[in-house]
């Protein structure tokens, strides 16, 4: 959640005052980068992901799991232990490493440096990632474990649901009904965050979630576990006066978003042109790998009628007041915007001629002031409107300390808007005095309860980004059915019940594998690679012009199962695409099946013949002895449950309509940094 700065932290009221110097200043030093970076070329490939981890205790006697709120502890003893491992280690092996998060519970874990485009790197990452897993849990405490499960179930539920406990009167940064303060992490930042989105919104943020209506649940479903009357704050009446919605699930702090853990990938790109034809060629994948990630169909102790995280952290950090958000006529803000700060994509930025403008179809709200100055600065129009659509954002945590800075030097000012603008994928300028180069981050996928699951979806993914880029991919359909297939994902069973708006013909220069013979693009005169390629041509204009038919017959409504396995002669399947890509490498046999054992576990999850864990854990929960059929998780079921998926990720529980039969898990191989 971006770098933990140093110093004291200024009130909202002291921040607005200093927003249009952080604004302007930050776009200096972007400029600064543009200037200086613009024409950087030929950097590698190098990639990795960000797991975030809940550490739970489980207290056997009273069958309660609650999160362990240790994490300074832990981070301490983690980091110490990192330290001492990296000077014993040779420098070629690099140690991972640990960092905070927003929730005192959560960790966060990298590779420690970056995997290449190497084979052997890309077939590492399951044993990097359970070597991570496997040195949490050596530092615990014997009752805790480290889960990667998105979001857990009983977070604001009545009784204890921390470990020590602590009353939720006490949340002087959120003012929340349900969540105590100690549930955030104490670095000045997050208290600050949480306050300021609370006070530049001028109410508590409101999070409503479906219901999921089982046989005996209330109708209409009213919150009894809500405390309707407490008077501590002055927000406590909005829950009463209509911010909690009947047969919905109600939430009013950040910690209900920004306390959930994800899978994020970032990839450097060999330049910036390339960099914007990945992020755009990314973009229509989002929503389709939220659903098929899909892993948090529970929230404050029930269950409810979706299966993803994304409009919950949406909420969580939702800072648009009323005039933002067209509740009331603009008088005192600048702008009606239509999204919260963390949403998906709303802009395509590539330059290249298949970005037709009909695909940017929704109107992007922009400082002109910024985009004039960054136009005038000689950037061209698209980059221009991102940057200036990022920057109508303002600030929301500024330490007074780091106020002046030397633009030259920092890009402080610019990373505090760009890296509180979170959405589905964010297109990541080199920092100063750096070597790493142009970036995409891709942010839309739930973590999944294994390292398994996790490493076959960064191989999917690092596959995928790699086909775009080598064979000119075209994933191009309108930004507004992007958004309807965001909506769509987050639904309950959306990989097998939905249908998603997807490109038909994905091939460069409109040539389908039907019309040219063929059902890949390789070129089969090109040798065969032993590295991932990073630098690839730009996609030619075809000798037949720039196709210039109507949109809206490029792209149909396909199943998840349709758009990851293919749709016959009509469409070949991003696996297919992902298979011809691999088809120009130089892989042995052995790699080929570590491959194939990931992708096919894609394969399996797209056409439902495995679960998702949101399907999962819904299906356990309904099932439970002690489950009522009445919406409510137990605390029993819910101890029950996170027992269930810590012995699925250690491979002592099989789960054969999760996972594959050959699953082994954590605790037959503890993984490890080497290739």
């Amino acid at each position: 959640m971006g770098l933990l700065s140093a110093g004291t932290p200024l009130s909202w009221d002291d921040t607005k005052k200093v927003a249009d110097h952080i604004r302007s200043h930050g776009i200096t030093q972007f400029l600064h980068i543009w200037d200086r970076l613009k024409d950087k070329n030929g950097d590698e490939l190098l990639w990795g992901d960000e797991i975030e981890y809940m550490v739970v205790v489980l207290d056997n006697k009273t069958k309660n799991a609650k999160l362990s709120l240790r994490q300074t502890e832990i981070l301490t003893k983690l980091n110490s232990i990192v330290n001492n491992l990296s000077l014993e280690t040779e420098d070629s092996i690099a140690i991972p490493t640990f960092h905070p998060e927003y929730g005192r519970y959560m960790l966060e874990s990298t590779p420690g440096s970056p995997f290449t485009g190497s084979i052997t790197d890309l077939l590492s990452v399951e044993k990097n990632m359970r070597y991570r897993r496997t040195l949490a849990r050596k530092y615990l405490k014997p009752n805790e474990i480290p889960l990667t499960l998105t979001s857990f179930p009983r977070l604001g539920s009545p009784g204890q649901f921390t470990e020590p406990y602590h009353d939720p009167h006490g949340a002087v940064s959120s003012h929340s009904l349900f969540l105590p303060e100690q549930i955030t992490n104490p670095h000045a930042r997050f208290p600050t965050l949480t306050a300021n989105i609370r006070r530049r919104r001028g109410s508590k943020v409101a999070i409503n979630l479906p219901i999921f209506v089982d046989e005996k649940t209330p109708r209409p479903f009213i919150d009894p576990t809500i405390p309707w009357d407490r008077s501590i704050y002055a927000e406590d009446p909005e829950a009463k006066n209509g911010a909690a919605l009947p047969d919905h699930i109600y939430m009013d702090a950040m910690g209900f978003g920004m306390g959930c853990c994800c899978l994020q990938l970032t990839y450097q790109a060999c330049n910036v042109s390339d960099a914007r034809r990945l992020y755009d060629g990314l973009i229509p994948i989002g929503p389709i790998m939220l659903a098929l990630t899909a892993g948090s169909p529970i929230w404050r102790g029930f269950l409810s009628d979706v299966d993803c995280r994304w409009n919950v952290v949406a909420g969580s950090v939702d800072d648009r007041t009323v005039e933002e958000r067209g509740l009331k006529p603009l008088e005192h803000d600048r702008f009606k915007i239509p999204k919260s700060r963390y949403d998906s994509v709303d802009l395509y930025i590539s330059e290249h001629w298949r970005n037709r403008p009909e695909y940017n179809d929704q109107p992007v709200v922009i400082d002109p002031c910024i985009y004039n100055r960054l136009r005038q600065h000689g950037l061209d129009d698209l980059l221009s409107k991102h940057i200036a659509h990022l920057f109508i954002r303002d600030p929301l945590v500024v330490f007074s300390e780091t106020i002046d800075q030397d633009d030259k030097e920092s890009n402080d000012h610019f990373e505090n808007i760009q890296s509180t603008n979170w959405q589905t994928l964010r297109f990541k300028p080199p920092a100063p005095k750096s070597p790493i180069g142009w970036r995409v981050e891709f942010r839309s996928m739930e973590v999944q309860m294994t390292d398994y699951e996790n490493a076959a979806y960064a191989v999917f993914i690092t596959l995928l980004s790699r086909a775009i880029l080598s064979f000119n991919l075209n994933f191009y359909i309108p930004i507004s059915k992007v958004d309807e297939n965001m909506s769509r994902a987050q639904g309950r069973g959306a990989s097998q019940s939905e249908k998603f708006y997807f490109r038909k013909d994905v091939y460069p220069g409109g040539r389908s594998p039907k019309s040219s013979g063929s059902s890949s693009p390789v070129d089969e005169s090109r040798p065969k690679d032993r590295k991932m390629r990073n630098c690839f041509p730009p996609p030619e204009i075809p000798e037949n012009g720039v196709p210039q038919g109507p949109v809206e017959e490029e792209y149909s409504e396909m199943t998840i199962h349709e758009i990851i396995n293919g749709k016959g002669d009509s469409y070949p399947g991003l696996l297919s695409l992902i298979w011809a890509y691999i088809d120009t490498l130089d892989v042995s046999q052995q790699e080929l099946s570590k491959i194939h054992s990931y992708l096919d576990l894609i394969r399996r999850r797209a056409n439902g013949s495995l679960l998702t864990p949101a399907t999962w854990v819904r299906n356990f929960v309904r099932t439970h002895p002690a489950y009522a059929h009445d919406s409510v998780v137990t605390q029993e079921i819910n101890y029950d449950l996170i027992v269930a998926v810590d012995e699925i990720e250690r491979g002592v529980r099989n789960v054969s309509d999760l996972l594959p039969e050959d699953y082994t898990g954590g605790e037959a191989d503890g993984g490890s940094t080497s290739p």
